[in-house]
């Protein structure tokens, strides 16, 4: 019983946004000292390679003392983006044409004037 009131405490509020292949869960909880934290959650299904699906997720932990910065820098950066490039989605089709350019070496010549290799994108879910 003691583990059903535990849980109870923790879960104080949520939402859920559904974003295509995505969906994100927010999750207010609750600390021993019965202070609030938020937990931010992406989870996207995936398949193994047998066919069987997986969710594949991560998840930031927000304390209560970062919660305005974090705020208002997430606020200036979603008006920078759709300031710069409005709201349009732009379309699966075109974003697969672009990711294997993106993650092609491209060749550069140093300082030197000999030929160098570099990648010029980065999956931050690799590291």
């Amino acid at each position: 019983m003691e583990g059903n009131e535990r849980k109870d405490r923790d879960e104080v509020f949520s939402k859920v946004l559904r974003a295509g292949k995505r969906t994100y869960f927010f999750d207010v909880r609750s600390t021993k000292a019965d202070d609030y934290y938020l937990t931010i959650t992406e989870s996207r299904k995936q398949n193994d390679e047998q066919g069987g699906a997986f969710f594949k997720k991560h998840k930031i932990y927000l304390y209560k003392e970062d919660l305005r910065g974090f705020k208002d820098i997430l606020e200036e950066i979603t008006d920078f983006i759709i300031e710069t490039k409005g709201e349009e989605i732009i379309s699966e089709s075109n974003d697969q044409a672009h990711s294997t350019e993106r993650t092609a070496p491209t060749e550069e010549k140093s300082r030197d004037g000999s030929s160098t290799q570099s990648f010029t994108d980065i999956d931050f879910e690799d590291l």
